[in-house]
């Protein structure tokens, strides 16, 4: 398999694709993170395309000086397009004066612990039993996640742009 990807600013002509993903990957294009409701279809983002082909995505939100990946998915692992969506992201981070780029994912989700670890991310803080008032927003949300542990906690990680 040709392994050759490019990154694109995400638009339009890629939504119904992007409502597809979100809605496969988590249930709804409604991501719920730190209490916020996100309608991440609607989000600023970028794509990974191999030909014309959608294989990855990212979203992302900018509050002031902090801009937080709302949602990032490859669908092929292991040949760096999750990596190089974040680098994308990151870039505009810095060019728009961020001091943090920051994400948050659920305590059953290890390997993207150890994945946004790997590449710079630190945890800074776990909000036990956030998902029980995260359901109530968003019922859709199972209560079992990977290797059949509870989801109950939210993690968030961070890396700082600026001191």
């Amino acid at each position: 398999m040709d392994d050759d990807f490019r990154i694109e600013p995400l638009t339009a002509q890629y939504l119904d694709w992007v409502r597809a993903q979100l809605t496969d990957y988590w249930s709804s294009p409604q991501i719920i993170s730190r209490g916020c409701l996100h309608q991440a279809d609607a989000l600023p983002g970028f794509i990974a395309l191999m030909g014309d082909e959608p294989k990855g995505l990212l979203t992302y939100h900018i509050d002031d000086d902090e801009c937080e990946v709302v949602t990032l998915h490859a669908l092929i692992e292991n040949i760096g397009i999750g990596t190089a969506l974040l680098k994308a992201v990151y870039q505009v981070a810095i060019k728009r004066g961020c001091r943090r780029l920051w994400l948050v994912t659920s305590n059953d989700n290890t390997p993207a612990l150890a994945y946004y670890q790997k590449r710079g991310f630190q945890m800074i803080a776990v909000y036990p039993n956030a998902f029980t008032a995260y359901r109530k927003l968003k019922p859709l949300i199972p209560l079992y996640g990977i290797d059949s542990i509870p989801i109950r906690d939210e993690i968030e990680l961070e890396i700082c742009l600026q001191e």
